[in-house]
C-alpha cells in the first residue's frame, strides 16, 4: 500500500510479501526511514551486506545502488513500513527550522538506528494514513514527514549532516566505479549521474577507457563473471543471473551460449 504527495514515488510505503522475494537492483534516489515490522530484509550495496530483522529501524542514504532480499518469517509475511524523505521536503524543513549540514559524511549506505519508543509510536501512527488519498491530504502528509525528521534529529542527532547535505555526486574514477558496480542492473543515466557526469560525457569517457560502448562492456563483464562463478565456484545459472544484473534467466542463458558456445549448465 502506498500513500504519496509525489506522483512518481510514495512518501509512505507499506510492503507485505508472503513468499521469499528477491527484488531486482535498484537506484535509491532519496533518504528512507524504515521499520522492519516482520521478516528479514537483507541488503547489499556492492561493498557490504546489511541484515535487518523484525523490530529494527534503519536509515538508508540517497544516491546509492542497492540489492534487496526480502525473507518472510516461518509461516508468516514479510512486512515493512518506510518513509521517503525527498530533497524538497528536507530543503523546506531546513529553511523553516534553521538546520544545515556542516560536514559531508561518507561511511555505510544503510544505518542501523537505535531502537526507541518514539520511533515505534511514530510508525504505528502511520497505519491509518495508508487509507487516505494522498492528493487530498498533502498537508497531513507533510506534517507526518516533518515529524519523522524531528524524531530522527532527536534520537539520532548525528543524522543532521546527512539529512541536510544537498550536494550532488562529484566526478569520480569511472573505471574503478564500473568495475565495482557492473552487476547492478540500472539504466546508463544512473551510472552517469553517480559518477558525476552527463550521459553524453559518461559515454564518451567510457569508450576512451574501455574501448567499447557501455552496453557491450557491461554484457561482456557480466558474462565473464558468470563464467568464473560457474566454472570455478560451482554456481548454477538460476542462482547467479539476477546477482549479475541480468533481467531473466532465458536472456542470460542465450547470451552465455552465444559468448561461450555452450549453455551454462554444460560448463
Amino acid at each position: 500500500m502506498l500513500l504519496s504527495t509525489d506522483k512518481k514515488l510514495p512518501s509512505i510505503a507499506y510492503s507485505c510479501y508472503v513468499n521469499r522475494s528477491r527484488e531486482g537492483e535498484q537506484f535509491v534516489p532519496e533518504h528512507g526511514f524504515t521499520y522492519q515490522v516482520a521478516g528479514t530484509m537483507i541488503m547489499n550495496d556492492g561493498n557490504k551486506e546489511y541484515v535487518f530483522d523484525e523490530g529494527s529501524f534503519r536509515f538508508g542514504k540517497r544516491n546509492h545502488l542497492m540489492k534487496f532480499l526480502k525473507v518472510p518469517p516461518e509461516g508468516g509475511e514479510f512486512k515493512s513500513l518506510s518513509v521517503r524523505l525527498d530533497q524538497q521536503t528536507l530543503r523546506n524543513f531546513s529553511i523553516e527550522f534553521g538546520y544545515a549540514s556542516e560536514n559531508h559524511v561518507n561511511g555505510d549506505t544503510v544505518l542501523r538506528l537505535k531502537t526507541d519508543a518514539l520511533y515505534k509510536n511514530y510508525m504505528d501512527s502511520l497505519f491509518p494514513y495508508l487509507q487516505l488519498n494522498g492528493l487530498d491530504n498533502e498537508k497531513l502528509l507533510a506534517n507526518k514527514l516533518n515529524e519523522a525528521i524531528l524524531l530522527l534529529l532527536k534520537v539520532n542527532p548525528e543524522l543532521k549532516d546527512i539529512l541536510f547535505d544537498f550536494s550532488e555526486p562529484g566526478k569520480i574514477d569511472l573505471e574503478a566505479f564500473m568495475n565495482k558496480n557492473f552487476h547492478f542492473n540500472v539504466e546508463l543515466n544512473r551510472f552517469a549521474y553517480l559518477t558525476g557526469r552527463s550521459l553524453a560525457t559518461f559515454k564518451r569517457d567510457f569508450e576512451k577507457i574501455f574501448h567499447l560502448s557501455p552496453s557491450r562492456w557491461l554484457l561482456q563483464r557480466r558474462l565473464q563473471e558468470a563464467h568464473y562463478m560457474i566454472k570455478e565456484k560451482g554456481k548454477i545459472a538460476s542462482d547467479i543471473y539476477l546477482e549479475l544484473g541480468f533481467e531473466d534467466l532465458s536472456h542470460f542463458s542465450f547470451a552465455f551460449k552465444k559468448a561461450y558456445g555452450v549453455a551454462p549448465s554444460r560448463v
